[in-house]
């Protein structure tokens, strides 16, 4: 087992706590769950706007599950081109999370 295949293991388990979090404790405040967020509790108040909150949250959790599952796949048949490749592809994916929702949740946690 190489490096790439580790660290792509260790990204899979992160992921999949997340998945579990989002879907089953979204009220939590542990694996990038939405219960820091102040606005999850306001968002409670309207049952329309909660449902949409909640639709996007389960809609983040189904997004990682496909990367999960296709990252298994990817493990288990690729060989060592396809998987340098598609940890590339994880990597610029995971970049547009620094790019574009990080920066706005640390606003959001300045904002208060």
């Amino acid at each position: 087992m190489n490096i790439l295949t580790i660290v792509t293991i260790g990204f899979l388990f992160l992921e999949a706590t997340n998945v579990i979090a989002l879907y089953f404790y979204p009220d939590s405040k542990l694996a990038n769950s939405v219960g820091v967020f102040t606005a999850w509790e306001k968002s409670k108040q309207d049952p329309e706007i909660h449902s949409l909150v909640k639709y996007l949250v389960n809609w983040v959790a189904g997004t990682k599950l496909i990367f999960i599952l296709l990252l298994i796949v990817i493990l288990y048949t690729a060989d060592q081109r396809t998987l340098v490749l598609s940890s590339t592809a994880l990597v610029i994916s995971i970049a547009s999370f620094f790019w574009r929702l990080f920066p706005l949740i640390r606003k959001m946690d300045r904002d208060g």
